[in-house]
């Protein structure tokens, strides 16, 4: 596996507001072996300190990358494959093909995503959403980015790209 890139796959999310939504984020990218990007502003302190405080014993083994805005994210990954979350996509998440290195993006609670993204998304058809009976306008973020996050390594592990050991864990490189 030394020419993926590793890891597989990264969630990024868009000025997170809910600390604790953010928490269970980091915990599944933690179990999933993903790494997490977060767009500032952020809507809580993430220093040692807070973090201790929130019992995120966890933490210091998540993967985080910070960027201190939309464009700084854009800039640094110009070339990554981007996956675009939203309630407003027609096309369900099992109809994209994840590929190492794709990165899984999700707007804040209340506001989403900027209209750059979704226009960026849009012309590489590459907005995806996660289906839901009509009536109901979205999933909890850190409900959704799971599945995501799910359905990303299952391809990559039916395409070869990841690995399961003989107990039913994910293999680490």
């Amino acid at each position: 596996m030394s020419s993926v890139p590793l890891p597989l796959v990264h969630v990024v999310l868009f000025e997170p507001e809910i600390p604790n939504n953010t928490g269970n984020i980091g915990r599944s990218c933690v179990a999933l072996g993903m790494s997490l990007h977060l767009i500032h502003p952020l809507g809580f302190d993430l220093s040692e300190k807070a973090c201790r405080r929130a019992g995120l014993d966890y933490w210091p083994r998540l993967k985080l990358h910070e960027h201190a805005s939309v464009e700084a994210y854009r800039s640094k990954h110009a070339q990554t494959r981007r996956w675009i979350f939203t309630t407003r996509a027609r096309r369900p998440i099992w109809e994209a093909r994840f590929e190492p290195g794709d990165h899984l993006v999700f707007g804040n609670e209340t506001h989403g995503l900027p209209p750059q993204l979704h226009r960026e998304a849009q012309a590489t058809d590459r907005r995806v959403s996660l289906p839901m009976v009509p009536g109901e306008r979205s999933l909890n973020l850190a409900t959704a980015v799971c599945a995501a996050g799910y359905e990303a390594i299952r391809q990559l592990i039916v395409s070869g790209a990841q690995k399961l050991d003989e107990a039913g864990r994910l293999s680490l490189p």
